[in-house]
């Protein structure tokens, strides 16, 4: 025959499980509010969601370029170019070099981009080729963008 146990026990098992339910129950809604340490996996599938949702929003929709993308393009080109021309006309600059390749890698990024949307194709070249950039900066003039 097992013992019973006591009116101690039983108190002491009750008190247990009235201090632990509420705090478990507590523990696993806040677990579930997003803050500042969110878990990983729900950051991944946050992305993957937001992602999927954006495929579907513009599945129907022809993409246009937008204008103000454009003219972002074009002010940055505008400002790495004349930055490129500053470089070169300062002799003292430290490091002259390697800031105008880093420069010129820049402006050559963004008449990329500008190519892409102003729809100009860019046949596969070394970077950093000159022929290419003057190509690309002569197909944009003629699409009527300037920087």
């Amino acid at each position: 025959m097992e013992p019973v146990p006591s009116g101690a026990t039983m108190w002491a098992a009750a008190v247990v499980l009235a201090t632990l339910v509420p705090g478990l129950v507590f523990y696993a809604l806040l677990r579930l509010m997003p803050g500042e340490d969110r878990p990983r996996w729900r950051i991944w599938l946050a992305n993957h969601l937001e992602r999927l949702a954006a495929r579907l929003r513009h599945a129907h929709r022809d993409e246009l370029p937008d204008p103000f993308d454009t003219l972002r393009v074009q002010d940055r080109l505008g400002i790495v170019a004349r930055y490129v021309q500053a470089l070169e006309a300062d002799k003292r600059a430290m490091a002259r070099a390697e800031r105008i390749i880093a420069s010129q890698m820049a402006y050559d990024y963004l008449l990329e981009e500008a190519c892409h949307l102003a729809g100009v194709e860019i046949p596969p070249h070394a970077k950093g080729d000159p022929a290419e950039r003057f190509r690309e900066e002569v197909e944009l003039a003629g699409r009527g963008w300037a920087w």
